[in-house]
């Protein structure tokens, strides 16, 4: 059948660790992939408008599943996005100031939004990852569409507080982990992987043409869905234990590396 879809996780996987990609080196990719008529996708749990901004050239051709699915955009149009609802909101919310562990970041379609009170340290993380941010006394009042909550929680707590979260908000909201620190509370079934499901049915692409990357937890669906699903060296053993496929690690190019395979026809690919 050949390949029809590239989906790339950010962070972790197609970034290196210092938030960069060689940028000529996928130019001349996503020219062979416009040629050959293979979609490129960014799938990542990030803030739509921080994904477009590494893809300024192209950001109204490509297609992005953002917010782990929460907004699904193609070629500049809306696909899909998620609302999470009014009541759902204020019990998350309610649940999570109970926990000083937490800091909080209510993901909205808009902008994002969390705390004046949380500290500067803080608030200079999160700016990298949400280029649109407002600082709010508190949670009561915002009016938008909101797609998912992000966490900010120290390392060590993480696997005792997904399973918390998974306990106490469960029937509400799933608990994945993102990287170092952070777990995003997403609506059930809104992940990635729904988030191609619904550029393939646009596109007519099945499975088995797909080719996706991850290295997280929020990766899992899509990686398990792709009938070439990649986990990078460096993602964890979760990922690796449902993915077919390995590529080298984030800051060995390796998405780049696997993407020439495939441009060429080369093995897993021939």
């Amino acid at each position: 059948m050949g390949v029809k879809l590239i989906a790339v996780d950010m962070d972790g996987t197609f970034l290196n660790d210092k938030k960069t990609y060689n940028r000529e080196r996928f130019r001349q990719q996503y020219a062979q992939m416009k040629a050959q008529q293979i979609h490129f996708v960014v799938a990542s749990g990030n803030q739509y408008y921080q994904l477009a901004s590494f893809f300024p050239e192209i950001v109204e051709e490509i297609a992005f599943v953002a917010e782990n699915g929460g907004w699904v955009r193609d070629a500049g149009e809306d696909v899909y996005n998620c609302s999470m609802p009014r009541d759902h909101f204020h019990q998350i919310v309610d649940f999570l100031q109970t926990r000083p562990e937490i800091e909080i970041i209510a993901c909205g379609k808009a902008s994002a939004y969390t705390l004046k009170s949380y500290d500067q340290r803080f608030h200079d993380i999160a700016v990298h990852y949400y280029h649109r941010m407002e600082l709010v006394d508190n949670f009561d009042n915002i009016n938008d569409t909101i797609l998912k909550f992000a966490l900010n929680i120290p390392d060590e707590k993480v696997p005792d507080m997904q399973a918390t979260l998974d306990a106490k908000l469960g029937h509400l909201l799933t608990a994945v982990t993102t990287g170092h620190g952070s777990i995003d509370l997403i609506i059930p079934g809104v992940h990635k992987a729904n988030g191609l499901r619904l550029l393939q049915e646009r596109w007519g692409v099945n499975d088995d043409e797909v080719v996706a990357f991850g290295d997280s937890g929020n990766d899992i669906e899509m990686v398990k869905q792709a009938g070439y699903g990649f986990a990078m060296a460096n993602a964890a053993d979760a990922v690796k234990a449902v993915a077919g496929y390995h590529a080298p690690h984030n800051n060995e190019e390796g998405v780049l590396e696997m993407i020439d395979k495939a441009l060429k026809g080369q093995a897993p690919f021939a």
